[in-house]
C-alpha cells in the first residue's frame, strides 16, 4: 500500500515533508506560503532532484526540457531555501518537499489552510514522523502516531473523529503506526493521491529562507 499511496518513502528515500489541501489550486497553495518565493516554474521530478542536487552548478544538460536563463532568472538556482513543488488530484492540491522540514513549520500550515482544510505530514530520514490537521487556520491536531496520546492541536479529537485513525494504531506493529495511521486518514479524507502524481511538470518555487 506505501508504494502506491503519495507521499511514501520509496519515492523520497530520504525523508519528506508534505500538505494537502482540500479545494484550491496547486497556485494558490504556493501563493499561501508566508514567505518571499521565487517565480513558479514547471519542473518535473527528474529536473527537481538535478536542481536539488547541484544547485546553481546545473547546466542546460542537466535540466533539457527547462531554459536555463528562466531558472536563474526566476531565483529556483538559489540554494538558501527549500525548493517546493505543488500539484493537484481530483480535489486535493499538495505541496512536497524532499528532506524538509520547512513545510513542517506551524506558520505554514495554518497559513495554507485557510479557509479550507490541510494535512501536513513530515517522515525523517531517520523515520521520525509526525501529522498535523488543521482547519482554517488552526492547528486542530498534532502529533507523532507513536505516541498519539500526546496530541498539541487546539482540539485534538478532531482528527480522531472525522478519521478512526486509532484503529490503525491498534491493529498494527509499533514500527508501522506512521504508515497505518497516515494512509487511513488520506484514505477517510479522501485525499489517497496515486504515487505517481509529482512525477510530470508541476509549478516550483524557492523560497528564501533559511532551514
Amino acid at each position: 500500500m506505501s508504494a502506491e499511496i503519495f507521499p511514501n518513502s520509496n519515492l523520497y528515500e530520504t525523508g519528506y515533508c508534505a500538505i494537502l489541501v482540500r479545494d484550491i489550486s496547486p497556485e494558490e497553495a504556493l501563493s499561501r506560503i508566508p514567505h518571499s518565493k521565487s517565480g513558479p516554474i514547471g519542473l518535473d521530478r527528474s529536473d527537481f532532484d538535478a536542481i536539488k542536487a547541484l544547485g546553481s552548478d546545473v547546466d542546460q544538460d542537466d535540466v533539457p526540457q527547462v531554459n536555463i536563463n528562466d531558472l536563474e532568472s526566476s531565483g529556483i538556482l538559489d540554494s538558501n531555501g527549500p525548493l517546493l513543488r505543488a500539484g493537484s488530484y481530483a480535489s486535493w492540491a499538495f505541496i512536497i518537499e524532499p528532506e524538509g522540514p520547512f513545510l513542517a513549520k506551524e506558520e505554514v500550515l495554518k497559513a495554507v489552510s485557510r479557509e479550507t482544510t490541510a494535512l501536513s505530514v513530515q517522515l525523517s530520514e531517520t523515520a521520525a514522523a509526525w501529522i498535523s490537521y488543521a482547519e482554517d487556520g488552526e492547528i486542530l491536531s498534532s502529533f507523532d502516531p507513536l505516541f498519539p496520546d500526546s496530541d498539541y492541536g487546539t482540539r485534538p479529537t478532531a482528527l480522531e473523529n472525522l478519521t478512526g485513525y486509532r484503529a490503525a494504531i491498534d491493529a498494527g506493529e509499533r514500527a508501522d503506526a506512521y504508515e497505518n495511521v497516515l494512509r487511513q486518514i488520506q484514505e477517510s479524507l479522501q485525499c489517497a493521491l496515486p504515487a505517481t502524481v509529482d512525477a510530470g511538470r508541476l509549478p516550483s518555487v524557492r523560497v528564501d529562507d533559511e532551514y
